[in-house]
């Protein structure tokens, strides 16, 4: 296959590559700059088909160029793209085996007052959520399922860091995302909190629960240790998903996908 021209490519200084790695590995750099690091080539794809104003610039390889579709090229040629060689691109990627292809991308900016207005709201709300790979989970079933959106604690992992985004492939852009100093602020702007309770105590059976008020965020906790005692005291309600008593417990990303499932199906008050 021929070799694209690229002769409109800038090559990525020095200064650029380590602008990089700062937002891959920094969160205050990803804060400051209000932008993040996406890799993976289908994702990048969509945002370049779509003509995102989410796209900073995008960094190549030479060997990606040589593989690209046409349209993909075309959609490059509207951006601010830069190429990277081999050697450097690898030391750059987060990924186990990279595609050749990254985005510098504008974090979303989402209105949580609006979304608090609307006379519906279905979400979830993660306390002290620490597996980079649970949150993008969450984010991905959230979205499946329609929800409003996430709200997070501040001590979650940080929805940019690249294994987040990675694991989301793009519904980042998509999901409303919150980061909330703790449930009580979510408590006075008239959501009711439904608290996943695996203890039992206290707590009704998921599948009993027939009805919930209008606007409800779905409450799961730490990996380890739950919600906290504070939160549990908030919430309206408290639940457990049934399972089977050779079952332990459920990974917290299973927990939030059945219960956001099942509640975003129930009738609302």
């Amino acid at each position: 296959m021929p070799t694209v021209d690229h002769s409109s490519f800038a090559e990525l200084t020095a200064a650029q590559s380590s602008r990089i790695k700062r937002l891959l590995k920094e969160k205050q750099a990803r804060d400051t700059d209000r932008v993040f690091v996406m890799e993976g080539a289908k994702p990048i794809r969509e945002l370049l088909r779509v003509k995102s104003p989410a796209i900073e610039a995008v960094v190549v390889t030479q060997p990606y160029l040589d593989i690209c579709e046409p349209a993909v090229l075309r959609s490059l040629g509207t951006q601010s793209v830069f190429l990277c060689r081999n050697t450097l691109f690898e030391k750059l990627s987060g990924a186990t085996t990279s595609q050749g292809i990254l985005a510098v991308i504008r974090k979303p900016a989402w209105d949580q007052a609006t979304i608090f207005k609307r006379p519906q709201v279905l979400g979830i709300y993660g306390e002290c959520l620490q597996d980079p790979t649970n949150v993008g989970t969450i984010i991905r079933t959230a979205a499946a399922f329609g929800l409003d959106g996430l709200w997070l604690s501040a001590d979650s992992a940080d929805v940019f860091n690249p294994k987040i985004v990675r694991a989301t492939a793009g519904t980042l852009l998509k999901l409303p995302v919150f980061v909330v100093k703790d449930a009580s602020v979510l408590a006075r702007s008239q959501c009711v909190l439904l608290a996943a309770d695996s203890s039992g105590k206290h707590a009704r059976r998921m599948d009993e629960i027939t009805s919930i008020p209008a606007k409800t965020l779905i409450a799961v906790g730490n990996e380890s240790r739950g919600l906290s005692s504070d939160t549990l005291r908030t919430a309206a309600i408290r639940f457990h998903i049934p399972i089977s008593q050779d079952a332990e417990s459920l990974n917290v990303a299973a927990s939030a996908a059945i219960a956001a499932y099942y509640f975003s199906r129930v009738p609302r008050e």
